[in-house]
């Protein structure tokens, strides 16, 4: 008979304890603590596949393993196929999360539908909709094939079941928060349950070759809920993003075994589902106001893929003692760095002046080749000039005023040549060891002070 027996588990980071306490040890939350019953009895083998069961694993040297390039499968979209390095790899197991709404159970039902229509097995499972209300989805996205199968089920013996009985060639379940193991006494979405629900799907993805997609809930916060060990047990974590009041959306990965976490993909929202976006930088670009000072345009690059980008400032004076600094898709300190080093170096009196700075677009830039560009925007609202709208601005910004060179800037110019821009603003260090196109002006610049002069004419 088994015997039963309690205790309290951190929903943040799985920290396990016999008594209750309103301040987690293992991650510092508070009233994470939530009671949960074990037993000590096995669980149940019903259901079990029996084909899980592997030999038993031998060292072998590096030198005698035999390796193949994964076999990569196209998912529908180029933007999706960017992100996971090239396709889907058989076998895989993906963690794709984001905001309630935003958009994750279209894109998977939409790459369901596609890999459908090739001819393979697709098993979409969830356990939040109904199949009627899958359908309806389906009808308005025009997703229908006769290969796709949709099951509305949390019992994870009943899935596996399910997949035995279907044999799928890939594999979706919606979403491992509502799933659970009969055997574990604890609720669905605890971080037992999430910790073995995905460890179970792991085994099947691998011994059965089966490329599986899992859906995340997410924190407040905007971290993936359940245990962090869910993010390292899986090949792949990716966020799906955007502002729900905006019809942009971008997919982007934390986490990949199988290719790199720079890329991003990019799609649109629309009635009849997402559509990717292939030119980003236009799309962009494409509300840029003309006329108005504190607005320039910068060139990034995210993972292989070069993207302008609209940076828009607003300097004002501040009625309060300390000034306001804010930045919306940039990182805020970033932006009182770049301040402080324009009032230093270029005697501009930023004291008393509020400043807010933005990444038109909702996108949020990491990378400091746009330094240079904040720092413009900056200064051009303050002393309320206006910048050629047909410049655009490429440099990292150091604490002693010098513009440092950047990566990649040939792919950069590039792009700014392809939209049209006439004249590209770069560190004199970037241009050493190759020759600007004929099409568009490039200017090397040492200092900001350089820049200055070029963009706002000192």
């Amino acid at each position: 008979m088994a015997k039963y027996k309690s205790k309290f588990v951190c929903q943040d980071c799985g920290y396990e304890s016999p008594k209750w306490m309103g301040k987690c040890p293992g991650c510092g939350q508070w009233n994470t603590m939530v009671e949960e019953v074990a037993t000590t009895s096995k669980p149940s083998a019903h259901g079990e596949l029996h084909h899980l069961q592997t030999e038993p694993s031998k060292p072998s040297k590096i030198t005698e393993i035999n390796t193949v390039e994964e076999v990569r499968q196209h998912s529908g979209t180029s933007e999706f196929d960017r992100v996971l390095g090239g396709g889907i790899v058989a076998g895989s197991l993906v963690l794709v999360g984001g905001d309630p709404g935003i958009g994750k159970s279209t894109l998977l039902l939409q790459t369901a539908h596609a890999i459908a229509k090739q001819g393979l097995r697709m098993l979409y499972v969830s356990g939040e909709e109904s199949a009627k209300q899958i359908k309806l989805r389906a009808d308005r996205l025009g997703a229908l094939s006769d290969n796709l199968y949709i099951l509305p089920e949390t019992d994870l013996e009943r899935i596996e079941a399910h997949i035995k009985l279907v044999n799928p060639n890939f594999l979706i379940v919606d979403s491992i928060q509502t799933v659970y193991r009969p055997g574990l006494q604890s609720a669905p979405g605890s971080v037992g349950q999430v910790r073995e629900c995905t460890a179970f799907l792991l085994r099947i993805a691998k011994s059965l070759n089966i490329a599986t997609f899992i859906v995340g809930h997410v924190t407040k916060e905007g971290a993936i809920a359940g245990p962090r060990m869910l993010e390292h047990m899986v090949d792949a974590v990716l966020y799906f993003e955007g502002e729900r009041h905006n019809t942009y959306r971008i997919l982007r990965a934390v986490k990949n075994r199988f290719g790199s976490t720079n890329e991003i993909g990019i799609f649109e929202m629309r009635e009849g589902g997402l559509e990717e976006v292939t030119n980003p930088s236009e799309l962009f670009l494409s509300e840029r106001p003309h006329g108005v000072a504190g607005s320039c345009v910068v060139a990034s690059m995210e993972g292989t893929r070069p993207v302008l980008l609209e940076i828009q400032a607003l300097v004002t004076p501040s009625s309060y003692g300390t000034p306001r600094r804010m930045g919306t898709g940039l990182d805020h300190n970033r932006v009182s760095l770049i301040m402080a080093v324009l009032e230093k170096r270029m005697g501009l009196y930023l004291q008393s002046q509020d400043a807010y700075v933005n990444v038109a677009g909702g996108v949020r830039v990491d990378e400091p080749a746009v330094d240079l560009g904040i720092a413009l925007a900056l200064a051009s609202s303050f002393r309320e000039q206006l910048m050629r709208p047909t410049d655009v601005y490429i440099g990292e910004v150091g604490l002693t005023g010098e513009v440092r060179g950047v990566s990649r800037i040939e792919q950069r110019v590039r792009e700014a040549m392809k939209l049209g821009f006439t004249r590209v603003i770069v560190p004199t260090k970037n241009l050493r060891g190759w020759q600007p196109p004929g099409d568009i002006e490039v200017i090397g610049v040492e200092t900001v002070q350089e820049a200055f002069q070029v963009a706002l004419g000192g």
